[in-house]
Protein backbone atom coordinates (compact mmCIF):
# COMPACT_ATOMS: atom_id res chain seq x y z
CA UNK A 1 0.00 0.00 0.00
CA UNK A 2 2.95 2.36 0.62
CA UNK A 3 4.33 1.91 -2.95
CA UNK A 4 1.02 2.73 -4.48
CA UNK A 5 1.30 6.43 -2.17
CA UNK A 6 4.46 6.67 -2.93
CA UNK A 7 4.05 6.63 -6.67
CA UNK A 8 1.34 8.98 -5.91
CA UNK A 9 3.10 11.32 -4.49
CA UNK A 10 6.02 11.13 -6.94
CA UNK A 11 3.63 11.45 -9.80
CA UNK A 12 3.25 15.11 -11.82
CA UNK A 13 0.14 16.46 -12.18
CA UNK A 14 -1.69 14.76 -15.08
CA UNK A 15 -0.36 11.53 -13.31
CA UNK A 16 -2.18 12.32 -10.38
CA UNK A 17 -5.31 12.99 -12.02
CA UNK A 18 -5.03 9.41 -13.53
CA UNK A 19 -4.43 8.15 -9.94
CA UNK A 20 -7.56 10.00 -8.93
CA UNK A 21 -9.48 8.91 -11.80
CA UNK A 22 -9.13 4.99 -10.78
CA UNK A 23 -9.45 5.52 -7.14
CA UNK A 24 -13.06 7.74 -8.01
CA UNK A 25 -13.82 4.33 -10.43
CA UNK A 26 -12.82 1.78 -7.94
CA UNK A 27 -14.85 2.90 -5.02
CA UNK A 28 -17.94 3.63 -7.37
CA UNK A 29 -17.51 -0.12 -8.97
CA UNK A 30 -17.24 -1.16 -5.19
CA UNK A 31 -20.03 1.02 -3.63
CA UNK A 32 -22.13 -0.11 -6.45
CA UNK A 33 -21.79 -3.88 -6.35
CA UNK A 34 -22.14 -4.19 -2.89
CA UNK A 35 -25.64 -2.18 -2.95
CA UNK A 36 -27.10 -4.50 -5.89
CA UNK A 37 -26.12 -7.36 -3.80
CA UNK A 38 -27.50 -6.65 -1.14
CA UNK A 39 -30.84 -5.54 -3.17
CA UNK A 40 -30.80 -8.56 -4.84
CA UNK A 41 -30.73 -10.66 -1.44
CA UNK A 42 -33.33 -8.86 0.17
CA UNK A 43 -35.74 -9.12 -3.21
CA UNK A 44 -34.97 -12.44 -3.10
CA UNK A 45 -35.53 -13.53 0.71
CA UNK A 46 -38.70 -11.20 0.47
CA UNK A 47 -40.07 -13.06 -2.50
CA UNK A 48 -39.34 -16.51 -0.68
CA UNK A 49 -41.31 -15.40 2.15
CA UNK A 50 -44.51 -14.14 -0.33
CA UNK A 51 -44.16 -17.25 -2.13
CA UNK A 52 -44.70 -19.56 1.06
CA UNK A 53 -47.61 -17.35 1.27
CA UNK A 54 -49.10 -17.87 -2.03
CA UNK A 55 -49.06 -21.51 -1.46
CA UNK A 56 -50.68 -21.63 2.02
CA UNK A 57 -53.53 -19.51 -0.43
CA UNK A 58 -53.50 -21.45 -2.98
CA UNK A 59 -57.15 -22.47 -2.71
CA UNK A 60 -57.98 -18.93 -2.91
CA UNK A 61 -55.25 -17.41 -4.66
CA UNK A 62 -57.35 -14.51 -5.99
CA UNK A 63 -58.28 -13.37 -2.38
CA UNK A 64 -54.82 -12.81 -1.00
CA UNK A 65 -53.69 -9.55 -0.78
CA UNK A 66 -50.47 -7.94 -0.89
CA UNK A 67 -48.90 -4.59 -0.47
CA UNK A 68 -45.26 -5.42 -0.95
CA UNK A 69 -42.92 -4.51 -4.20
CA UNK A 70 -40.89 -7.39 -3.98
CA UNK A 71 -41.14 -8.99 -8.24
CA UNK A 72 -43.24 -11.99 -6.69
CA UNK A 73 -45.86 -9.88 -5.29
CA UNK A 74 -46.11 -7.66 -8.54
CA UNK A 75 -46.34 -10.28 -10.40
CA UNK A 76 -49.21 -11.86 -8.26
CA UNK A 77 -50.87 -8.40 -7.88
CA UNK A 78 -50.77 -7.57 -12.08
CA UNK A 79 -52.05 -11.16 -12.39
CA UNK A 80 -54.90 -11.09 -9.77
CA UNK A 81 -55.77 -7.85 -11.39
CA UNK A 82 -55.98 -8.90 -15.04
CA UNK A 83 -57.60 -11.93 -13.94
CA UNK A 84 -60.03 -10.18 -12.22
CA UNK A 85 -61.02 -8.29 -14.85
CA UNK A 86 -60.79 -11.10 -17.15
CA UNK A 87 -63.53 -13.06 -15.14
CA UNK A 88 -66.04 -10.26 -14.67
CA UNK A 89 -65.84 -9.35 -18.53
CA UNK A 90 -66.74 -13.42 -18.67
CA UNK A 91 -69.52 -13.01 -15.99
CA UNK A 92 -71.29 -10.09 -17.71
CA UNK A 93 -70.95 -10.76 -21.18
CA UNK A 94 -70.95 -14.69 -21.60
CA UNK A 95 -72.70 -16.48 -18.11
CA UNK A 96 -73.88 -14.80 -15.55
CA UNK A 97 -74.03 -17.81 -13.55
CA UNK A 98 -70.18 -18.48 -13.42
CA UNK A 99 -67.45 -17.16 -13.72
CA UNK A 100 -64.64 -18.79 -16.14
CA UNK A 101 -61.28 -18.70 -17.95
CA UNK A 102 -60.80 -19.32 -21.97
CA UNK A 103 -57.85 -20.90 -23.32
CA UNK A 104 -57.72 -17.44 -24.66
CA UNK A 105 -57.91 -15.88 -21.76
CA UNK A 106 -55.03 -17.98 -20.21
CA UNK A 107 -52.66 -17.37 -22.99
CA UNK A 108 -53.76 -13.60 -22.13
CA UNK A 109 -52.57 -13.44 -18.95
CA UNK A 110 -49.53 -15.90 -19.61
CA UNK A 111 -48.61 -13.03 -22.37
CA UNK A 112 -48.98 -10.25 -19.71
CA UNK A 113 -46.81 -12.39 -16.85
CA UNK A 114 -44.04 -12.93 -19.09
CA UNK A 115 -43.84 -8.61 -19.94
CA UNK A 116 -43.93 -8.17 -16.55
CA UNK A 117 -41.42 -10.76 -15.84
CA UNK A 118 -39.45 -8.84 -18.64
CA UNK A 119 -40.02 -5.29 -17.10
CA UNK A 120 -39.04 -6.82 -13.42
CA UNK A 121 -35.63 -8.17 -15.02
CA UNK A 122 -34.84 -4.92 -16.48
CA UNK A 123 -35.09 -3.04 -13.22
CA UNK A 124 -33.25 -6.20 -11.47
CA UNK A 125 -30.12 -5.47 -13.49
CA UNK A 126 -30.41 -1.63 -13.89
CA UNK A 127 -27.33 -0.09 -13.99
CA UNK A 128 -24.82 -2.82 -14.76
CA UNK A 129 -23.29 -0.74 -17.03
CA UNK A 130 -21.40 0.43 -14.17
CA UNK A 131 -19.33 -2.65 -14.05
CA UNK A 132 -19.10 -3.75 -17.51
CA UNK A 133 -17.57 0.14 -17.97
CA UNK A 134 -15.16 -0.47 -15.12
CA UNK A 135 -14.17 -3.84 -16.59
CA UNK A 136 -13.12 -1.95 -19.69
CA UNK A 137 -12.11 1.62 -18.87
CA UNK A 138 -10.10 0.53 -15.90
CA UNK A 139 -6.81 -1.25 -17.90
CA UNK A 140 -7.18 1.73 -20.22
CA UNK A 141 -6.97 4.14 -17.29
CA UNK A 142 -4.23 2.39 -15.96
CA UNK A 143 -2.74 2.18 -19.64
CA UNK A 144 -2.50 5.98 -20.28
CA UNK A 145 -0.88 6.12 -16.79
CA UNK A 146 1.73 3.60 -18.04
CA UNK A 147 2.20 5.62 -21.36
CA UNK A 148 2.51 8.97 -19.78
CA UNK A 149 4.89 7.68 -17.20
CA UNK A 150 7.44 6.30 -19.70
CA UNK A 151 6.90 9.74 -22.00
CA UNK A 152 7.94 11.70 -18.75
CA UNK A 153 10.73 9.29 -18.00
CA UNK A 154 12.08 9.16 -21.76
CA UNK A 155 11.45 13.15 -21.90
CA UNK A 156 13.69 13.63 -18.91
CA UNK A 157 16.36 11.52 -20.01
CA UNK A 158 16.66 12.96 -23.46
CA UNK A 159 16.86 16.56 -21.27
CA UNK A 160 20.21 14.69 -19.78
CA UNK A 161 19.65 16.70 -16.33
CA UNK A 162 21.18 14.49 -13.61
CA UNK A 163 20.09 14.97 -9.91
CA UNK A 164 16.60 16.04 -10.71
CA UNK A 165 16.34 14.59 -13.50
CA UNK A 166 16.87 11.00 -11.87
CA UNK A 167 13.84 11.42 -9.49
CA UNK A 168 11.53 12.48 -12.47
CA UNK A 169 12.51 9.27 -14.02
CA UNK A 170 11.80 7.22 -11.11
CA UNK A 171 8.68 9.19 -9.99
CA UNK A 172 7.54 8.27 -13.81
CA UNK A 173 8.86 4.68 -14.21
CA UNK A 174 7.28 4.89 -10.84
CA UNK A 175 3.40 6.04 -11.97
CA UNK A 176 3.99 4.15 -14.97
CA UNK A 177 4.04 0.43 -13.14
CA UNK A 178 1.57 1.47 -10.20
CA UNK A 179 -1.57 2.81 -12.64
CA UNK A 180 -0.90 -0.91 -14.61
CA UNK A 181 -1.86 -2.72 -12.02
CA UNK A 182 -3.93 -0.65 -10.11
CA UNK A 183 -6.11 -0.72 -13.43
CA UNK A 184 -6.21 -4.43 -13.43
CA UNK A 185 -7.14 -4.50 -9.46
CA UNK A 186 -10.11 -2.60 -10.35
CA UNK A 187 -11.02 -4.61 -13.93
CA UNK A 188 -10.96 -7.50 -12.07
CA UNK A 189 -12.82 -7.96 -9.27
CA UNK A 190 -15.87 -5.49 -11.32
CA UNK A 191 -15.49 -8.41 -13.84
CA UNK A 192 -16.29 -11.07 -11.40
CA UNK A 193 -18.81 -8.90 -9.32
CA UNK A 194 -21.02 -8.38 -13.12
CA UNK A 195 -20.58 -11.80 -13.77
CA UNK A 196 -21.70 -12.88 -10.34
CA UNK A 197 -24.63 -9.97 -10.40
CA UNK A 198 -25.92 -11.38 -13.69
CA UNK A 199 -25.99 -15.22 -12.66
CA UNK A 200 -28.02 -13.92 -9.87
CA UNK A 201 -30.24 -12.07 -12.11
CA UNK A 202 -30.75 -15.16 -14.45
CA UNK A 203 -31.33 -17.14 -11.09
CA UNK A 204 -33.80 -14.95 -10.26
CA UNK A 205 -35.48 -15.07 -13.49
CA UNK A 206 -35.90 -18.58 -13.80
CA UNK A 207 -37.37 -18.28 -10.01
CA UNK A 208 -40.02 -15.79 -11.33
CA UNK A 209 -41.11 -18.02 -14.20
CA UNK A 210 -41.84 -21.09 -12.21
CA UNK A 211 -43.84 -18.64 -10.13
CA UNK A 212 -45.86 -17.50 -12.46
CA UNK A 213 -46.38 -20.89 -13.74
CA UNK A 214 -47.62 -21.61 -10.12
CA UNK A 215 -49.66 -18.80 -10.16
CA UNK A 216 -51.18 -19.39 -13.83
CA UNK A 217 -51.64 -23.02 -13.40
CA UNK A 218 -53.48 -22.35 -9.97
CA UNK A 219 -55.53 -20.09 -10.92
CA UNK A 220 -56.29 -21.64 -14.67
CA UNK A 221 -57.64 -25.29 -12.45
CA UNK A 222 -59.65 -22.98 -10.59
CA UNK A 223 -61.18 -20.95 -13.30
CA UNK A 224 -60.92 -22.91 -16.10
CA UNK A 225 -63.64 -23.95 -18.22
CA UNK A 226 -64.16 -27.25 -19.21
CA UNK A 227 -65.93 -28.42 -22.48
CA UNK A 228 -68.34 -30.87 -22.04
CA UNK A 229 -69.23 -33.13 -24.79
CA UNK A 230 -72.32 -35.28 -25.37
Amino acid sequence: MGTFFQAYAQADFFGKLIFFALFLLSCGSWVFLIQKFLMIKKVRASAKRFKKLAILHKEELLKLSSKSENPFSVLYNGLKEQALVVLDKNHYFVDQNQNYLSKADIDFLDSHMHTTIAKLKGKIEKNLFILSTTVALAPFLGLLGTVWGILIAFGELQAGHSVTSNTVILGGLSTALTTTVLGLLIAIPALVGNNYLKSLSKNFTIEMIDFSHFLLSTIELQYRKVDITP
